[in-house]
């Protein structure tokens, strides 16, 4: 746990166990020297504590790499609720959690993630004030499409040469909350669609309303399309899928996209490029950290569009030294987090 812990660079990892409401929960606290750590809370199902372990760690990292290159006062952090198998009260174990999210003393501000919604952040809310997203907030969702599509145009204009996404093919892996609605502002900017997801009601609604072409979740990587945008669970890029890719971009909300950090060498080697998923799916975290500090929504919107631009920007660096997208990501993203830490000890 520690040699994982080293390898991440990350300062704190909690847990806590709540016999009487089923809670099992890991927050891990990658980075606080630029402010309070920020995070979703993420409750899923986890084959072992091993897993949910590693999840906590590299989301932590992630989310800190996010904050320092959105430029918010934030450091990362992730939080990981193993669901139970038997039966439980949600209330009451969104209420337990609050309580030890409280025990960090607002170290650590939680917010919606992977099974979560508003209503458990309502509950999180009666135990803690160090929670966003809640019914006063709103969902970030949207906010994270919309940086998701404002990322896919700035790498079609790189790649591509296009200045429109009228025409091209963007190949959709997960329709959730993000998934839908990218695939949503795809279709009004003239893209065309193809789909996947294990919810057929999900691909319905975009075959129905989009116009979306249909494939089973394994064959969505060999789609020939121009763009792949993966907006499900992570570590999809990796040595199976990545030889089956047929596109020329790869760009989706989904968090930890490289199952290893080899895996985006091999991506520049297909001469495929990748958008770095904390950089182009942070529409989310802006919204929710913006809407807790109390901005206005034109300065969140503002930010959130920017993402396009600052994707762009990355893309020339890493053209002109020559690098893969994801190290000149990481590079810049540690460079403002030693920076924060050099002037905090000074």
């Amino acid at each position: 746990m520690f040699k994982q812990m080293e390898s991440n660079a990350t300062q704190r990892l909690h847990f806590c166990h709540d016999p009487d409401t089923g809670l099992r929960a890991i927050i891990a606290i990658h980075s606080t020297v630029r402010g309070p750590a920020i995070g979703g809370c993420r409750f899923i199902p986890y084959a072992s504590d091993e897993d949910a372990i590693t999840d906590a760690l590299r989301l932590a990292r992630g989310m800190s790499y996010k904050a320092a290159l959105s430029g918010l006062p934030h450091g990362g952090a992730k939080a990981v609720l193993i669901q139970p198998e038997e039966d439980f009260d949600r209330a009451a174990l969104m209420q337990s959690f609050g309580r030890f999210v409280d025990t960090l003393g607002g170290d650590y501000i939680t917010a919606m993630d992977s099974g979560t919604q508003i209503s458990d952040m309502d509950q999180i809310n009666q135990s803690t004030p160090f929670v966003t997203c809640t019914s006063d907030i709103g969902d970030p969702s949207p906010n994270t499409a919309l940086g998701v599509f404002e990322g896919i145009k700035a790498s079609a204009r790189f790649k591509l040469n296009r200045n429109s996404l009228r025409d091209l093919t963007v190949s959709i892996q997960g329709l959730g909350h993000v998934g839908y609605e990218v695939a949503r502002l795809l279709h009004q900017a003239g893209a065309r669609l193809i789909v996947a997801d294990i919810d057929p009601q999900r691909v319905q609604l975009c075959e129905q309303n989009f116009n979306a072409r249909s494939v089973a979740a394994e064959e969505i990587y060999a789609a020939d399309a121009d763009i792949f945008c993966p907006c499900g669970l992570g570590a999809i890029l990796n040595d199976h899928t990545i030889p089956q890719l047929r596109v020329a971009v790869v760009a989706g909300s989904a968090n930890n996209q490289l199952a290893e950090e080899q895996h985006g060498e091999q991506l520049l080697a297909r001469d495929i490029l990748y958008a770095p998923d904390y950089l182009i799916n942070a529409g989310g975290l802006i919204f929710v950290a913006l809407q807790y500090a109390k901005r206005p929504a034109t300065e969140i919107r503002r930010k959130v569009t920017g993402i396009g631009d600052a994707l762009f920007q990355l893309y020339q660096e890493a053209q002109q030294c020559a690098k893969p997208v994801h190290r000149i990501a990481n590079q810049r993203a540690e460079a403002i987090i030693q920076a924060a830490k050099f002037n905090s000890a000074a």
